[in-house]
This record gives structure tokens, sequence and C-alpha cells, in this order.
């Protein structure tokens, strides 16, 4: 109550302040209005910006006189004074070729304008918006130089710079009005899930390479920067809806809806308000690589199939000890049971399309309180942001987020020179669950394992020995497949009642034993700060700022070892960086340094320096050169993870957590119990550091074991695994900008150099024994080196992935060529390029996986004209890659070359304040992929209406 007598106490207050008025209208040499184009007090933040047809209302506490700005893209600026209270004005802007102009922050933390940035930074703004041909301006993003989409999900997008990225992008960052919107779980970018939506947005900036000197740890391979409009001068109703038909071989051709609203008004000069809502349903691309994960070539024909979207079948046991099991239990004659092959068999898997609905959606609420007490020299804040929906997440599993829902809220107080926040962000599951262990549980809660097997088991030996005919006798693939048949006699199939009751118990239940259900709760707490000191000192422009973030880790023991409780631990950090212009202002010279402290690791300095000097007689030809270092924390799946993803353990390395996971897992054969002292064993995270083999050398070693075996024990080698620690990156980068002629220019050109680098490892643990390199099976099972040779021959082992860093230094470099200039008159024309590749020695280090993902060659091209008739526009963009190595913690494999064309027309009606547009991604081409294992990208046609845009 006493919280909405104060927000009304204000409210009042603040609209007792008297108004002063500033209409007027914005058009180009050709007398058509220009729409978006922005208006804004010279020294102050107030500002707003014109309607379709290039009117304008802004509203000041301030009194004449006064210069507003009025700016486009496109256009050169222009500055009217003003005199007289509720003065209207009528603005004339003059076609110019100005995309080096435009303001950004981030690249500095202060405003600058693209030409003077210091690094490689790319903008889309309103205008871009407008042009986009994709269906939505997150997926237009990918035709920005530099950028390169990893999608999951119609729904999940994963934007990827310079390298090393999965649709897990722990190395690049998402800030939304200054808020990380990392998942407190996952450690990455969600897409635009919980973003801003299409007719909020003011600009997006984009920083590819390292920014840890001023915005910590995780900013180590690029930053996105989404800025959304401010009430107080983007006032009124907006509302779009879009609706179209997604088309892929797989699925077939589905509509898709997406629609939004937003309102927002500014009571007084002191006070606004906005909210937002948006809505996306659609179809999802259906994932249907059904090659097998390792073996090339291998179909389902296979006895020991693992298909990559197929789930269930990673349950795989060797044949020949089921046989001599049931012998035992003398539930299968001794002649027959040697009958069975010494090999892996793996039971029948679902697809992945039967296994979830396939919907892609989601729902974004946010609103915002802005107040200004003492004019516009200071802004409080209060946000809110809701990401409600369903979307696929691929890491070392396929994951349906189904009904996932994070939420953000935001205090943030900001003046002309600084600014201080704070923020958190919470998250809940809602059902969603691992599509593997859906597989493996529905056919469990058919089958048991160990029914099926020897089910398998005698029907393969009594086959093979011709008791079931001729046709099967010592015919092994004949055999395999009615042995196949018989276990799968009643097996559950897709769209039965039977089927979806198994399907519904196992997604409800979190227990990777019975269920597949994915829960949490985890959630962050984060404040950060700077101050710039330009009005208080002269010599140079100062800033200091820092940041502090506290974890708390939810999963109730599904995903971290957090079943006793919540796992807590912070990190902080703290800034400070010179800006100092010499040379009449033509050399420009920053320099930076942050320092980042986390609980777990000791401290790291992050030094930045960078030169922008502009050349020639007009200051057109700007040269830069930078240099900085840059590191990122392990994650907290790094650290604290403790995850089955049925053939492996996902698992952290924090001291704390070793100890914390542990596990009891059966012991296979009388032998085998017998050198483990029983019929299980427990093991621990210390197992799998400290006593463990590279699963690259076992792999080796299962191939010869079975006809050589000491040469095959001569090959294991143990893994010898070091705790993660932060990695390190040295980045150096040139660049060139200007406007020659009316052609645009942007190149850079990077190289970077990285230490420490966080990867996974696999290892295999055997349950008894004492790892060591080559242990030597002559000596016996008394000796420790020769039991885990017993102990991996008779499948006794647990196969875990670590997070630790390679000691073999990476090495990467790019080249980035960006063109655009009018042609013909009022047609734009774009060209981007980019290269990139990376070095490091496999051999020095074979079983670490580096996984660039990035393709050596990448073209953009764009063409269009937003005034081809009156008010008729259009535009074409088309983007090509070559093929490429994919490296993930699920599959690897190689990435087929692309070619994308999208186009779209728009068509306004100003009359009706309205804008319609037609479009189409993936115009005429095949299907393409961006993430081995994920569905192939299809087509995408839509028609949208924007009202009062």
């Amino acid at each position: 109550m006493r919280m909405y007598l104060l927000f009304m106490t204000l409210f009042f207050c603040s609209i007792s302040f008297a108004q002063n008025t500033i209409s007027g209208s914005v058009t180009d040499s050709n007398n058509q209005p220009v729409p978006s184009a922005n208006i804004k007090i010279v020294g102050e933040n107030s500002g707003t910006i014109t309607n379709l047809e290039g009117f304008f209302t802004l509203q000041s506490s301030r009194k004449p006189p006064f210069v507003i700005e009025v700016t486009s893209v496109g256009y050169g600026s222009k500055k009217i004074s003003i005199s007289s209270n509720n003065q209207k004005v009528s603005v004339v802007l003059s076609d110019e070729e100005t995309k080096l102009d435009e303001i950004v922050v981030s690249a500095s933390r202060t405003p600058e304008r693209v030409f003077e940035s210091p690094v490689t930074i790319e903008r889309m703004g309103i205008a871009d918006i407008k042009k986009t041909a994709s269906a939505s301006y997150y997926d237009g993003l990918e035709n920005l130089k530099e950028v390169q989409m990893n999608t999951s999900s119609l729904s999940f997008k994963s934007i990827n710079t310079r390298g090393f990225a999965t649709v897990a992008n722990t190395r690049f960052m998402q800030l939304v009005d200054g808020m990380d919107n990392s998942s407190p779980l996952l450690n990455f970018v969600l897409g635009n899930m919980i973003g801003v939506s299409e007719i909020d947005v003011q600009s997006v900036e984009l920083l590819p390479g390292a920014s840890s000197a001023l915005y910590g740890a995780n900013a180590f391979n690029g930053i996105l920067f989404m800025n959304s409009k401010s009430p107080f001068t983007s006032q009124g109703i907006t509302a779009y809806a879009k609706f179209g038909q997604t088309s892929q071989k797989a699925a077939g051709n589905n509509d898709f809806v997406d629609y939004g609203i937003r309102v927002a008004h500014a009571f007084s000069p002191k006070l606004a308000a906005k909210a937002n809502f948006t809505y996306m349903r659609g179809t999802d691309w259906y994932a249907t690589n059904y090659d097998d994960k390792t073996i090339a070539g291998r179909t389902r024909a296979h006895q020991n199939y693992d298909g990559i979207n197929t789930y269930g079948d990673e349950v795989t046991t060797n044949i020949y000890n089921v046989g001599q099991a049931m012998v035992a239990g003398n539930q299968l004659p001794a002649a027959l049971a040697n009958l069975l092959p010494k090999e892996n068999v793996s039971r029948t898997g679902y697809n992945e399309t039967d296994l979830t609905d396939n919907k892609a959606s989601n729902a974004k609420i946010d609103f915002s309180v802005h107040y200004k007490p003492f004019a516009n020299d200071v802004e409080v804040i209060w946000q809110s942001k809701f990401g409600y929906g369903n979307a696929v997440y691929q890491g070392a599993n396929r994951y349906y987020l189904n009904n996932f829902f994070m939420q953000q809220h935001k205090l943030e107080v900001k003046g002309k020179n600084f600014f201080v926040r704070g923020y958190t962000t919470t998250e809940d599951g809602g059902n969603s669950y691992d599509m593997l262990f859906t597989g493996i549980n529905v056919n469990r809660e058919w089958k048991k394992d160990d029914v099926w097997f020897g089910t398998y088991a005698g029907a393969y030996a009594q086959a093979i020995a011709g008791l079931f005919g001729p046709t099967y006798a010592g015919n092994a693939t004949a055999s395999h497949a009615f042995a196949r048949g018989a276990a799968e006699t009643g097996r559950l199939v897709p769209g039965t009642a039977a089927f979806q009751s198994a399907f519904n118990k196992v997604t409800n239940e979190a227990s990777v034993l019975k269920g597949s259900k994915l829960v949490d709760n985890s959630k962050i707490y984060h404040s950060d700060a700077n101050y710039n000191f330009k009005d208080l000192i002269q010599f140079a422009e100062i800033q200091v700022g820092g940041s502090y973030r506290a974890y708390e880790l939810n999963s109730h023991g599904r995903i971290y070892t957090d079943a006793n409780g919540p796992i807590l631990y912070n990190d902080y950090g703290a800034y400070t960086q010179v800006t100092k212009k010499l040379l009449d202002d033509r050399l420009k010279f920053t320099g930076s340094i942050r320092y980042d402290k986390s609980q777990n690791f000791e401290g790291n300095y992050s030094p930045r320096v960078s030169f922008v000097y502009s050349a020639g007689g007009d200051k057109k030809h700007n040269f830069r050169t930078s240099f900085q270092t840059g590191f990122r924390n392990p994650t907290t799946q790094d650290q604290y993870i403790g995850f089955d993803v049925g053939n492996a353990i996902l698992l952290g390395s924090a001291p704390d957590n070793l100890t914390r996971f542990s596990e009891t897992r059966p012991v296979a054969t009388a032998a085998g119990q017998f050198l483990a002292g029983g019929t299980s064993v427990v093991i621990n995270g210390l197992n799998a550091y400290n006593n463990s083999y590279t699963a690259t050398s076992v792999g080796a070693f299962s191939a010869l074991a079975g006809t050589n075996p000491i040469a095959a024990s001569a090959l294991l080698r143990k893994a010898n695994v070091a705790f993660v620690k932060p990695e390190r990156v040295k980045a150096f980068e040139l660049g060139y900008r200007s406007v020659i002629q009316g052609m645009t220019f942007d190149i850079n050109g990077y190289y970077n150099i990285y230490n420490d680098f966080i990867g996974n490892l696999n290892v295999v643990a055997p349950l008894y024994g004492k790892t060591q390199d080559a242990p030597n099976p002559l000596l016996g099972n008394a000796d420790p080196g020769a039991q885990t040779i017993h102990a991996l021959g008779n499948g006794n082992f647990r196969a875990f992935q670590l997070y630790t860093n390679t000691n073999i230094e990476i090495n990467s470099l790019g080249f980035g060529l960006g063109l655009s200039k009018k042609l013909f008159g009022d047609f734009e024309g774009g060209l981007n390029y980019n290269y990139a590749q990376f070095n490091f020695d496999q051999a020095k280090d074979p079983s670490f996986e580096a996984g660039f993902n990035t393709p050596k060659h990448r073209v953009k091209v764009s063409f269009g004209n937003e005034k081809l008739f009156e008010n008729f526009g259009f535009n074409i963009s088309g983007r090509w890659n070559n093929e490429y190595l994919w490296q993930s913690t699920m599959v690897d494999g190689v990435i087929p070359s692309a070619t994308v064309v999208d186009a779209q027309i728009n068509y306004n009606l100003p009359k009706l304040k309205s804008t319609l547009k037609i479009g189409a991604a993936n115009l005429g081409g095949k299907e393409y992929a961006q993430v081995l294992g994920a569905g192939l990208i299809g087509q995408q046609y839509f028609a949208s209406w924007t009202i009062n845009p």
C-alpha cells in the first residue's frame, strides 16, 4: 500500500510540471516523409522518433532556447534552434551515406560514431529492422558481418562470432537493456526467447571478439547489445500480425503465426511507462538424421545401431556375456550360449519425431516504469521481463524445453554520466525433458533391459543353430534380424494409448533410472555500476565501474550435484578506462583494465589498448589497432554438473563437486565381482579424474583386444585429467573504415591466441584396479593394472565426459570485408566477406576437441530500395558458406555448404498508418543444416501487417 501511495504521489507531482511541446515533420529532398527519424535535444537524453508519415511530437520541461538534432540512417543530420514554447518546425534532410556516422555506445561504454570505434562493431537500427528479409529481426542478424547462426529449433537460434561455439555458446554474451540474457542453469543465451519484440527494438549492436576488459569474463568471443525504445520518445500503440508457412520435406507445410502489441505513454516529461506482448507459434523443423553417431554407413539393420535422431538405442551390451549369465541362471544351455558372438547389441530406439509434439512457440511479456525526478538528468527504471515457450536445445543429448519459463526484474538509476543497476534472473524448467532418456525409459517401462537382451540372446542362439529352419542356420545377419523381432514382440507403438501412458509416466519422472524430466529452479542475482568523469576531469575521459554476481543453482539433483540443496557461489569485478584524443583529434587512445575474481579461482586482469587514427584532410580515412587480453571463467556446468546422458556422465571439476557426485554401479561376471569385492561398486568424481583411461586409447584397445590382447593393452593411456581453470585469449586486431566516392569500406583482421582452452575430455573409469600407461595383462589379476584390463574386457567400467583445459595452444585468425553503396539512385547494395580458420596440433592432444564449428569462407550480399515507387520498397539478401567440420558432445561430422536467399517487398499505407510486408526465407533453396543433429532448415513464407510502426 505504501508503494502504491508513493507511486501516485510521484505521478501527480510529475504532471504538475509545465510542458513544452515541439512538433513538426521530417521529409527528404523529394518531399517524401522520413519515418523513424531520431529527434533529440542536444546535450540531453530526451528525444523521440517520427511516425510513418514523418511527423513527430517532442515534449520537454526545458525552457527555450535550446537546440534539437534530427538524424536518420542514409541522411545527413540537421540541427534546429528552438526559440519559443510549442514551436512547430519543418525539417528537410539531404541524402548522405552515414552508416559510419551512426552512434554506438557498446564499444567504449560512451557514445561515439561507428567511424571512431576502436574495435569492429556491427549495428542494426529501426530502418534495418524494417528492411530485413528474414522472418524476424533476430533471424536477420545473420546477415551482419561476422555473424553465424546455429539453429537448434524454429524458436531457438544461437549466435556465433569468431568460432568455438555449439548451440551452447558460453563464449558469447547478450545484454538486453543491460541485463544478461543467459540462462542461470545452462550458462548461455536462449536466442530471443526473453529478448525484445521487433516493434520495441531501438537498436542492436554487436561486438565480435573479446570484450572482457569492459564487460567481464564471459564476453570472450563476442557480445550483443539489444536496446529497447524509451516510452518518453516512442509513444502510442503499435501492433503487428504475421502469418505464414514453414515448408520442410520431413514436416510438410505448416502454418505459423507471430503477433505482438506495444503500448507506451509519457504521462508527463517525468513519468512514462510501456508494456509489450508478443507470441509466436509454429511447427518445428523435424530432426530426421538417422545416420549412426559413430560408424559411417551403419544402418538400422546393424545389431548395434545408434542413430543420431533415434533414442533408446544407446542401451547396448555384449550379447556373449548375456548368454553366459543365462547359462549360470539355467536359462540357456551352454552349447547354445557358446554360439553367441562376442559383440554388442543395442535396443531398438524411437525416432525423435515420436518423442516430441514438434511444437515451437514463444511468448514474451515485459513492462517498465520510467521516472525522471530531476528533469532529464536522472532516470529511474523498473523493468520486468517474462519469457515462456517450447524449443529443442541440443547439447550432449536433444532436450525438449517444454513450457520453459524465464523471468528478469531490474531496478536501474541512470544519468548523463552514470548508471547503477541490479537485476535477478529466475527460471523454471516447466515440463522439459531429455529425449534420449525418454526413449530409454519408455523401452524399459515396457520391457526391462535384462529381459529384452535375454530374449534376444536366446532367439539368436537358437536361430543360428538352425532350430528355426535353414534360413537362419549359420547366417548371422538373418539370425540378428530374427532375434530382434522376437525381442520386440509387444513393443509400444507411438500413437497408441499404451505408448502415450508410458511416455507421460517417463516424462513426469525426474530420476534417470525411470524418467527423463529436467528440473530447474536456478537463479542469478547481478548488480553493476559505471561512472564517467568527463564533466569533472578535462584532460581525458575516465570511467570506472564494477559488477557482482551471485549464483543459486537448483536442479534438485537432476543436472547438478545439488540433491541436498542449492549450490551457491559468486564472482565480482572492477574496471577503469581512459580515453584521450591527440594530434588535433586525429588520434584517439583508449586504455582499459579489468580485474575479476570468481569464488573458486584466482583473480584475473584483462587489459585493453587501442589506437584510432583519422587520416586525410577531412579525416575520412580511419585506421584502428587494438590489443587486449580476455579470459573466461569455467561455467556453472564446467564446475558443478553431474548429469547422466546415457552413455556417459557429464562431470564438473569443482573440488566439492567430485565428492558430492557418487554412483553405485553393478559388476558383471563372477570374476569381476571377486576382483571388485562385491556385486556392486560405489564410484565418485575422484575415480573419473584420477583413475581413468582416455576414451581414445580404450577405443584402440577394444578394436585389437579380441585378436592381440597384449598389444591392445599397450595402447591404454592413463587420462591424467587436470581440474578445469579459466581459459585465456590474447586478441590482436587491425581495421580500416572510410567512405570513398560514396562507397563505405569496413575492413578488419584479427589474430587470437588461446591458452588453457576449456573443452571436454572423454574418459573411461574401470570399476576396479588402478589405471596406468600400458598395463601388462601377463602379471595376472593380482596386479592392479591387469585388473583394469579385466574390467574393460567385461564391461565393468563407467564412461565420463570431463571438463578440463588443453595445455596445447590454439590459434585462430580471420579477415572481414564490408562494402555498401547506393546504386542507380536510391538502390542500396551491400557485400560482406569473412574468412576464418584455426590451428590446433591434434596429435599432441588426440582426445581433445576444440569445436571451432565455423566455415572458412562466408559471403553475404544485399540489394534493395525502400523508395522504388511511392510507399513501395523491397530487399533481397543472400548468403553462402563452404562446408565445415562440426564437433560437439553429441555428434561429430561435416556440415555441407549452403546457399540461402531471403527476399521481401513492403508497402506503406500512410492513411492507415500501416506497413504491409510479404517475404520468404530460403526462397527456392534446398534444405540446409546449421547444427549436426538438429532439423534441416526449410523455407519460411510470411505476410505481415504492422500498425503505427
